[in-house]
């Protein structure tokens, strides 16, 4: 059997990790060969290969980033473009798909499973935001990348008596903001499943200067805040445009917040926004840990003819849950957890 691989979506620690673990296994243990489509769903659209062998993976474990490319192309908004996939599919030889990646990625794999394409996700996103699965693979690293952040802001804001603002990722989902924030002690974290008080957010920060300590607040680029002056209450963007899957570009919270800050308390402000910092390096143990895994279940998932299926990480186990049930809602952040961490602001 022939056996296609592809990553989507925006790239993070442990892709690599991934595809050199399906190799590795579906080569020697299962006789399969290999065929990676380039730049995401680009790459079935346009026939864009490059092959996937066992010299091909290796020392592909500790590299970040995913030697096949990546992109947010959504084929369904391309015209004939689900026939041109089948097409492509066809004429390569290739029975069956494993897509790795997010929300959209995953959410184009079950459609075309749903029209008969042989096809197994692998759940990938720093923002650790999809349902079915524990974690995903990268949130760790864009975490402990965000932690380390966090710990050296530390030093700088108490030298110059200021308050700093770390905007981390976090469209919907306000995990890394919530993770990173316990873990470096910052006195705010403000994600996008609660929207925040700005007053309040102005107080945390003028009873910390109060207590001769410099305020870190760590917020998610999703983050919005409830009501006031113009451009509160709804996300900061970057520009108007979209992407395929109909994304807006956020960023900017990290800014808005400093100059509210400053305008409020008459204390100095800064923003340091991580951004694609968070997403590139090598992978933490556990994120490659994990991507491995799930990597040697996919390749399993193949063999048994397990179609529509995505990996999951369920407490310390691998298990398979239906492509549908993984895309359907978004894994938000419990409002118990963010509960936990608001002892600490202040």
């Amino acid at each position: 059997m022939r056996v296609g691989v592809l990553t989507g979506g925006g790239d993070c620690p442990g892709l690599n990790a991934v595809i050199r673990a399906i190799v590795r296994k579906g080569v020697p243990e299962y006789g399969y060969s290999f065929l990676g489509f380039r730049n995401g769903w680009r790459g079935p659209l346009e026939a864009l290969t490059k092959p996937l062998d066992i010299p091909a993976v290796r020392g592909l474990l500790p590299r970040g980033g995913t030697i096949l490319g990546s992109s947010r192309t959504n084929p369904f908004s391309v015209e004939d473009g689900v026939e041109k996939i089948r097409t492509n599919l066809q004429n390569l030889g290739v029975e069956a798909l494993i897509a790795i990646g997010g929300e959209d990625t995953l959410g184009v794999a079950t459609k075309l499973h749903e029209i008969g394409v042989n096809v197994v996700g692998v759940p990938k996103t720093i923002d650790n935001d999809l349902s079915g699965t524990d974690y995903t693979f990268g949130f760790d690293t864009a975490v402990n990348i965000a932690m380390e952040a966090i710990d050296r802001l530390h030093t700088t804001a108490e030298s110059h008596h200021r308050a700093l603002i770390v905007e981390v990722m976090g469209r919907h989902a306000g995990w890394i903001a919530l993770h990173a924030g316990m873990a470096g002690g910052a006195n705010a974290i403000l994600i996008p499943e609660v929207r925040f008080d700005i007053e309040q957010v102005c107080k945390w920060v003028e009873s910390r200067f109060r207590m001769d300590y410099a305020p870190i607040i760590v917020v998610s680029e999703g983050a919005m805040p409830k009501s006031g002056p113009e451009g509160e209450g709804t996300e900061v963007l970057r520009t108007g445009e979209k992407d395929a899957f109909g994304h807006v570009r956020l960023g900017g919270i990290g800014d808005w917040l400093a100059h509210q800050i400053e305008q409020r308390t008459g204390k100095e402000a800064r923003t340091t926004v991580l951004g694609h910092v968070q997403r590139g390096g090598t992978p933490t143990a556990r994120d490659r840990w994990l991507a491995t895994r799930f990597g040697l279940h996919a390749i399993d998932a193949v063999h048994d003819g397990a179609w529509g299926q995505m990996t999951a990480l369920r407490g310390t186990d691998i298990t398979m849950v239906p492509l549908a049930e993984a895309t359907k809602e978004l894994k938000l952040v419990d409002p118990a957890l963010y509960a936990e961490a608001e002892v600490f602001f202040g």
